[in-house]
């Protein structure tokens, strides 16, 4: 299943781990696995990368980090398939991403012995890329009937959905706010005529998935396994600058 129709699909670059995600969405469909079982698996993935950096071994490093990828496609899959969207889903994956992207940077500034202050500069791009991806896809899921579990404007506690606890919607809200909302509030006012656009083209949506977490994760998993991960926090801190050129791209179009 699609966050979006399939007449308005587009080729998501960090996206790759869909099939995957979806054939082990597919094995738990029947079993009391749950979406946030598998969000749990991903984060454990994560944390298991992090120590393979820690050691030394960029190889295992990457491979886990191309499994977690893989498992946080398949959570929201599993969510779809047992028909069983929730908030605190969604706000659980989201706050495990930036924690583990966080660790995974300040990981690779110690291991590389590059200053800290750059790999915080490099997850402040990091994480103003994701949101740049995710506030258009979500403008684009929204003005199309996809998913909706995620919203343009977090600006209000969702009530929770059938299944969940209101108490787990609003902890996980909060947390949410708490670690997001500052980069919700930038990427908004970079680009507030975004919301009223009638033209996010396919085409556009591929070239700026290359700042989703998947893509990410993907030329990290690469440049550990090729020896190169002295360039990671170079690589993300050079890749801020493309913010304002696909918002300039998405203002003419």
């Amino acid at each position: 299943m699609s966050k979006l129709p399939p007449k308005y699909a587009f080729t998501d670059l960090s996206d790759y781990g869909r099939p995957a995600g979806r054939s082990i969405a597919e094995r738990f469909k029947e079993t009391s696995c749950t979406p946030i079982h598998l969000t749990t698996a991903f984060i454990v993935a994560g944390l298991a990368a992090v120590i393979c950096i820690s050691y030394g071994y960029y190889l295992s490093a990457a491979l886990l980090l191309i499994l977690k990828s893989i498992l946080d496609a398949s959570d929201g899959e599993l969510a779809r398939l047992k028909n069983t969207p929730s908030y605190t889903g969604r706000y659980y994956d989201s706050v495990a991403d930036i924690v583990l992207n966080f660790v995974l940077l300040t990981t690779l500034a110690l291991i590389t012995e590059t200053p800290l202050w750059l790999a915080f500069l490099a997850f402040i791009g990091l994480q103003l890329q994701g949101t740049l991806y995710n506030y258009y896809y979500v403008i684009l899921r929204n003005r199309h009937n996809g998913d909706t579990t995620s919203r343009i404007f977090e600006d209000s506690r969702p009530l929770a959905l059938a299944g969940e606890s209101q108490v787990a919607v609003n902890a996980m809200y909060f947390l949410y706010t708490l670690l997001y909302s500052s980069f919700d509030k930038i990427i908004y006012r970079l680009d507030p005529s975004a919301v009223k656009s009638s033209k996010l083209p396919g085409w556009f949506m591929t070239l700026v998935s290359v700042f989703g977490l998947g893509f990410q994760l993907l030329l990290i998993s690469i440049l550990l396994a090729t020896g190169l991960e002295g360039f990671v926090i170079p690589v993300f801190l050079v890749m801020t600058f493309l913010i304002p050129v696909f918002i300039g791209v998405r203002k003419v179009i």
